[in-house]
């Protein structure tokens, strides 16, 4: 029998104990996960023959003799606080003319794991990583993603370097890739990098241990805010995602908090998104096909034009970014409160991205939100299995080797990895919902402020301003529409499906 917390006299809910052993709340959430994963055809645990090949691995990546040698440089990674899989390091370097060169250094997971390996096939499986509330699910074995194959804090690894040269407004200039060798001089968090850059907190004790770090990263922030403008400027969407993190006292749920974009993610954010054209455009210039990013110009965009309509906005008949971009510039500027509501809507009405496989001299579907025509993912390969896949392309294309995978199987990763995405999204949603439930068991007939996150046929979507859980508004929902401010009562919690129930109060 799976762990279900039941809620005791005074409304806190209590784990039932299960075959002599008391169930946590996170014992309870990894439960729920690992069901959810099995249901969405994921693999929850590493099969034998890649524990078996694991066995063998104790050491890094050997470096090739064409590798450069850049462990000098003041790389640093920024993650978030917890991470330890880390993919990327940065730096940057100012030239002459104001223009800034911004190097993007690539954790080399194929070094390690082999095309055709027991572990590339369980990668090949599950495609990403999946990461909820209680347990994490790594594409790899944390011995490798977290560690050999990770750009960990001051360590050597072998990295592909995507090389980028930008003007002083944020155009490129020129870019290269190649083989290098590199040392992450400072791990660096998201909230307490961007409290520094921003001048509401102090240093990260690395940045003021390593020399240049400080001065590196005022470069990088100031080419990161360029680079951001010129993109809105193309019609980039600046749209405000809230993820809600879970936060445990021991193995005890405490809280949901709202995790929103600051300085630093939208520093990381940027380098990520010029790299990633990069490595798209030198795809197609060597005529090697490509697994492309895409988001195709939204279907529902009628749908958006009435979102638009309803705040007295008007929005052109066909899909325009250049437009939505001013029109949620506007709303941002004259309700801030509500633009996170807004953003949300405008999300779900998008539709969600795809990997589409690009041939040489092909026309693939740009990125809609991103203002982005050439776009890949190559920037995370120890979380997703494409960006391993465009990795192994493009280190073929720089030794002049041939096409590693034939077309017709790139066509079916590019199906697959889509399909394998959806699935594992769900899965992080299912359990972020059981663990609101959660949070919320014993609480039945208090009060609610919350937002109209969702009006359809389908049900009424209310999101609670705290704390931050979202669930379906049952009974007096007629007549409310998306960015509504409502009252309600909680009737009702699911730990086990993840559902929350509301009654306008």
């Amino acid at each position: 029998m799976k762990p279900y917390p039941i809620a005791n006299a005074a409304g806190r809910h209590e784990p039932v104990a299960v075959a002599g052993s008391v169930a946590t709340d996170r014992a309870t959430l990894a439960a729920i996960a690992r069901q959810a994963m099995i249901e969405r055809g994921l693999e929850p645990d590493f099969p034998p023959a890649a524990q078996k090949e694991l066995a063998g691995m104790v050491h890094p990546a050997a470096v090739p003799e064409q590798a450069c040698d850049l462990r000098h440089l003041p790389w640093a990674s920024i993650d978030n606080d917890d991470s330890r899989d880390l993919d990327q390091l940065t730096v940057a370097e100012s030239l002459a003319g104001g223009q800034v060169r911004i190097l993007v250094a690539i954790a080399d997971v194929d070094a390690l794991v082999r095309q055709g390996s027991a572990l590339d096939a369980h990668a090949a499986r599950n495609t990403t990583s999946v990461y909820t509330p209680a347990i994490n699910f790594p594409m790899l074995p944390e011995a490798l993603s977290t560690d050999l194959t990770s750009l960990s804090e001051d360590q050597d690894r072998l990295a592909l370097v995507v090389d980028m040269t930008f003007n002083a407004d944020g155009s490129p200039v020129a870019s290269a890739l190649y083989r290098a060798q590199v040392n992450n001089h400072a791990k660096l968090a998201y909230n307490s990098a961007a409290a520094w850059l921003t001048g509401s907190g102090p240093a990260p004790k690395r940045i003021v241990d390593v020399p240049g770090l400080a001065e590196n990263l005022r470069l990088q922030d100031r080419m990161a805010q360029r680079l951001t403008g010129r993109r809105h400027q193309l019609g980039a969407l600046s749209l405000e995602s809230q993820e809600v993190q879970t936060v445990f006292t021991g193995d005890a749920l405490a809280a949901l908090e709202l995790d929103q974009a600051n300085r630093a993610t939208q520093l990381i954010e940027e380098f990520m998104v010029a790299a990633n054209a990069v490595t798209a455009i030198f795809l197609a210039k060597n005529n090697f096909p490509s697994l492309r990013r895409v988001l195709r110009d939204p279907e529902r965009w009628a749908r958006i034009v009435q979102l638009a309509a309803d705040l007295k906005e008007q929005l052109p008949a066909a899909p325009d970014g250049v437009a939505l971009e001013g029109f949620l510039t506007r709303r941002r500027a004259a309700a801030p409160e509500k633009f996170g509501d807004l953003s949300l809507a405008v999300i779900k009405l998008m539709g969600r991205g795809e990997y589409a496989l690009d041939l040489p001299g092909g026309d693939a579907p740009g990125h809609f939100a991103l203002a982005v025509k050439d776009y890949s993912h190559s920037t995370a390969p120890n979380r997703r299995f494409p960006d391993l896949i465009t990795q192994r392309l493009l280190k073929a294309a720089l030794a002049g080797a041939p096409l590693p995978y034939a077309i017709a199987d790139l066509a079916e990763l590019a199906k697959h990895c889509t399909s394998q995405e959806d699935a594992a999204t769900k899965v992080e949603r299912r359990v972020g919902k059981s663990a609101a439930a959660l949070l919320l068991s014993g609480k039945n007939g208090q009060l609610f402020d919350a937002v109209v996150t969702g009006a359809a046929d389908k049900g009424t979507w209310v999101r609670l301003l705290q704390p931050p859980a979202e669930g379906r508004l049952t009974l007096g929902f007629q007549g409310l529409k998306v960015g509504d401010h409502v009252r309600v009562k909680l009737i009702h919690t699911d730990v086990q499906r993840g559902f929350i129930d509301f009654a306008r109060a």
